[in-house]
């Protein structure tokens, strides 16, 4: 534990009463509940909750950009509303350690400081590193809780964490204490009655809140449309030794980096079966390292092999377990399915296990992996049907029993697309929550909670802020970067002299552009386009002034000589719309010497050379 995560402050721990923050006084105002990210799509989960002056963020995730987001390595949500209330914050809820709840925490820390961050142990350890890589470390102070701990936030909040069941250790649903009255936020979570941690969902306290009485939940919609109950995740486990044991080679096995839980088994089986463990992917290294370093997962160290040594071994003594279960274009699996890997080639015999499904959006990246891998001779175990994933999410009797036990006099539908809280909404009117008492949201949406109601009451700017090696990634340049990939660029030189003309033909070159056109052609038609535009427009670009010196306005120039290229562009490409890029190279100043006695000529501004 380093001097920047410590054991928070507990208060109250255990008592079936919590603390009373003025509640139901007429004069206090309501509680505002602005969801940044996760509303309408799955990933960059991110919420506000806004007291008076006070605010406390819970959670601040990231997504992974779509194909057309060229060169983009994650998304994130905007940000705008929290950087211009920076000194609103009091404080950060954190709810379990996945990517799309703490991703864009350290990128925020960049822009404003939070005073202090709360979350589960194996959550704080996986944020402290990456705080520490990105520098910001020094930006917040991380603070441990464990279930049933209650932590302080400013004046106007008080949090319990509640122990959950999710696809990760350490998952909390948070009981938030406000003025206005107590607010739950379910976090991810699906209820599994056999956990493989043994570490069990807390039903008894949501109980105990839905007797005293919750003012508004705040629940995962992700599995809404799916009936009945979510399988245990332990019930993979005879799935996985079963596939794991019929393997005559060696496996190569592919999950989340942060499946904790499928992990701890797989690693189990292996060990069971007398198979060594390599590991390969940076982030299943660091989250087996911190987990182990938690006592989330329990196994001997000599069940580890670096790569370089499993290569002596026999075949079917050998378990790799590596990151790429969604295609991830840089991810291990990924670079094995392309040959592309080092030190990992496909053999035939061996057996690969995909023991996750795709995110939506995934989908054609891992069939496009696991039709190479099967083209190198690998025996590849997918898909639904054969047991070996299940969902860390409740599906719709888990959604109805949280409803039942917290009892809430409102409802807001929260982490999933839209079909996905028009069906959580539903579901909860059949648990006799009226329509009126809930509200289906979009990310931005300012909610207002108070005894009184529940209604969305203006909006904050939302969206998403895009983030590549270099920084964030502007609206334009990504609409540049989609140009180049589905139209191609044009470039386009020129050279005018000091007479207003063209020094020489123009130079014209076509990158990734589909054209029937020669080349010659184009050229001379850029020419002429040029050659007009300057015989015409010349003379408001160029002035003599009183002391016969010639004054010209490059840049206006250039600005109009580009805006007839476009034209001349669109109209020759009708079914395409490259990208320009216009270059004017202007003529050097003549020397003093050889300027005296004739008309000295200056420009206003050179825009090439």
């Amino acid at each position: 534990m380093t001097k920047n995560e410590v054991s928070a402050p507990i208060l109250n721990k255990n008592e079936s009463s919590a603390p009373i923050l003025n509640k139901n006084e007429s004069s206090a105002p309501a509680l505002k509940v602005i969801p940044l990210g996760g509303l309408h799509e799955i990933g960059k989960n991110t919420c506000v909750f806004e007291y008076n002056d006070e605010i406390v963020l819970l959670d601040a995730g990231l997504a992974f950009p779509s194909d057309s987001m060229h060169g983009v390595n994650i998304v994130l949500p905007d940000m705008t509303y929290l950087r211009e209330n920076r000194h609103k914050i009091k404080g950060m809820i954190v709810t379990h350690g996945h990517e799309d709840h703490i991703g864009g925490i350290a990128y925020h820390l960049k822009q404003f400081d939070i005073p202090v961050i709360y979350g589960p142990r194996l959550a704080m350890a996986l944020l402290e590193g990456k705080l520490e890589e990105a520098g910001v470390l020094n930006r917040t102070t991380l603070k441990r809780v464990g279930p049933r701990d209650m932590v302080r936030i400013g004046a106007s909040f008080f949090v319990e964490f509640i122990r959950n069941t999710h696809s990760i250790a350490d998952s909390f649903t948070v009981a938030i204490h406000t003025p206005a009255g107590v607010v739950i936020h379910t976090g991810d979570f699906k209820i599994d009655h056999t956990p493989v941690d043994g570490e069990f969902f807390d039903l008894q306290r949501l109980a105990e809140y839905g007797e005293k009485g919750v003012l508004c939940l705040i629940s995962d919609s992700t599995n809404s449309e799916v009936p009945g109950f979510t399988p245990s995740e332990r019930s993979v486990y005879p799935n996985l030794d079963r596939f794991i044991s019929q393997a005559k080679g060696r496996v190569l096995l592919t999950t989340f980096a942060s499946s904790v839980h499928r992990i701890n088994m797989v690693l189990e089986i292996a060990q069971k079966q007398g198979r060594v463990v390599s590991v390969v992917g940076r982030s299943m290294l660091n989250v087996i390292a911190q987990a182990r370093n938690l006592g989330y997962i329990k196994c001997s160290d000599n069940l580890f092999q670096p790569l370089q040594s499993i290569h002596q071994l026999p075949e079917d003594k050998v378990l790799i377990l590596t990151t790429g279960s969604q295609g991830e274009p840089m991810s291990a699996m990924t670079r094995i399915a392309n040959g592309e890997h080092r030190q990992i080639k496909v053999r035939k015999g061996d057996t690969v296990i995909f023991s996750a499904n795709p995110i939506p959006g995934n989908t054609v990246a891992v069939v496009n992996t696991i039709d190479k891998l099967m083209m190198q001779g690998a025996n590849v175990i997918y898909g639904r049907d054969k047991g070996i994933h299940v969902s860390g999410h409740g599906c719709q009797e888990d959604q109805k029993l949280m409803i039942a036990l917290t009892r809430p006099k409102f409802f807001l539908p929260v982490h999933g697309e839209h079909r996905m809280l028009i069906q959580h909404s539903k579901t909860a009117q059949s648990m006799s929550i009226p329509a009126e008492n809930m509200v289906i949201i979009d990310n931005g949406d300012v909610v207002e909670v108070s005894e009184d109601g529940i209604r969305v009451k203006g909006k904050v700017p939302s969206g998403i802020e895009l983030v590549d090696n270099s920084g964030v990634v502007k609206a334009n340049v990504l609409k540049e970067r989609q140009q180049l990939a589905e139209d191609g660029i044009v470039t386009i030189a020129a050279a005018v002299n000091w007479e207003g003309k063209l020094s020489a033909k123009p130079e014209v070159h076509l990158r990734g552009v589909v054209t029937s056109m020669e080349r010659d052609h184009l050229q001379g038609i850029v020419r002429e386009t040029l050659e007009s535009l300057l015989s015409d427009r010349w003379s408001e670009f160029a002035r003599t002034l009183d002391d016969e010196l010639l004054e010209v306005d490059w840049i206006g120039l250039q600005t109009q000589m580009e805006s007839a290229l476009q034209r001349l562009i669109r109209r020759e490409f009708q079914s395409s719309r490259p990208l320009l890029v216009f270059l004017l190279q202007t003529p050097e100043e003549e020397p003093p010497a050889k300027a005296a006695g004739r008309r000295r000529r200056r420009s206003t501004a050179k825009v090439a050379s």
